[in-house]
């Protein structure tokens, strides 16, 4: 294996996904599989593990670390938001447990050649899914500059998005923009050196901006919080792992949803006007990974972990 990613917050995943070990769980972003040969260490002989990606090349990296495990679990390359397509095919109706780890994967940044990184000259691509969809490259040297400074305000509160769409445009008009060098040079040079951030290339949240644009990252997210309820049975949770504010907001609103009035179940009316709602948070607050783990891997640091349990049958 290239890399070996190192899944985030381990023990709290497998502290609040798994509720009965003989249950059916879903990881709907297996990556290379870290957090799902966790899961499946902790489940019964009975429990099926269902995973899923859009990543063709961390689904065959997925598929070689849990080979020796394939009697209980399904590898499928498939989005999390056609969860529901997935289990119906297979023929299941609700399942106990569900895991989004939201996060780009150590080996999608160091590894894939796809411009996720502004670290590495690569081709400025961003998709997770290759075998779909428009690239970063194309976002880049096709969109207006009215919207590519839209897109960064949008998908990262980028504070200087006019600056930096200008810049984009100004230069692709010399030859187009195809590297993530080339970009990441680009903005840059575009910010004054005092106004640079001082814990942070100046092209993070641009190349966030972008991915999140290229991958519909966000109305991904909003389409899986719908479907979710319906998946899961009395008492089945999901647990989502997001990384930046957009993300987790999404999450946060989700899971927090209440009617104005608190409605029991059992004194519902024959034809209620409000229902309750369907999903319980069981995390007042995100929870953040500890300080070793942030320690020992970096990357975690921005890692914000949200569970919700499943209350009641319709």
């Amino acid at each position: 294996m290239a890399v070996s990613h190192q899944p985030v917050m381990v023990d709290e995943v497998i502290q609040y996904l798994i509720t009965i070990p003989d249950g059916i769980y879903v990881d709907g972003t297996v990556g290379t599989g870290g957090h799902s040969l966790e899961i499946y260490k902790r489940i019964a002989h009975k429990g099926t593990l269902i995973c899923l990606d859009i990543d063709r090349s961390s689904i065959h990296l997925a598929k070689e670390r849990l080979s020796a495990f394939e009697d209980r679990i399904k590898i499928v390359k498939e989005s999390y938001v056609a969860i529901d397509k997935v289990l119906k095919k297979i023929g299941i109706d609700k399942v106990n447990g569900i895991l989004l780890d939201l996060g780009v994967s150590s080996y999608q940044l160091e590894s894939s050649g796809r411009g996720f990184s502004f670290v590495r000259d690569e081709p400025l691509d961003m998709r997770m899914d290759e075998d779909r969809g428009a690239g970063a490259s194309e976002l880049v040297n096709t969109l207006s500059m009215e919207r590519l400074q839209e897109l960064l305000w949008i998908n990262a509160q980028e504070r200087w998005a006019k600056v930096i769409a200008r810049a984009i445009v100004k230069e692709r008009q010399k030859g187009p923009i195809t590297s993530s060098r080339q970009l990441a040079l680009i903005i840059e040079t575009t910010i004054p050196a005092k106004y640079r951030p001082r814990t942070r290339h100046p092209a993070t949240k641009t190349f966030q901006a972008l991915r999140i644009a290229v991958n519909r990252e966000l109305e991904n997210i909003a389409k899986f919080l719908e479907k979710c309820p319906s998946l899961l049975v009395k008492g089945g949770r999901v647990v989502v792992i997001s990384y930046h504010s957009l993300e987790d907001r999404l999450v946060k609103q989700a899971f927090h949803q209440r009617n104005k009035e608190n409605i029991s179940p059992r004194k519902l009316p024959i034809f209620p006007t409000k229902r309750p709602p369907l999903m319980k948070a069981l995390t007042k607050k995100g929870l953040r990974p500890g300080y070793k783990e942030v320690t020992d891997n970096p990357r975690a640091r921005s890692a914000i972990m949200r569970v919700a349990e499943r209350t009641y049958n319709e």
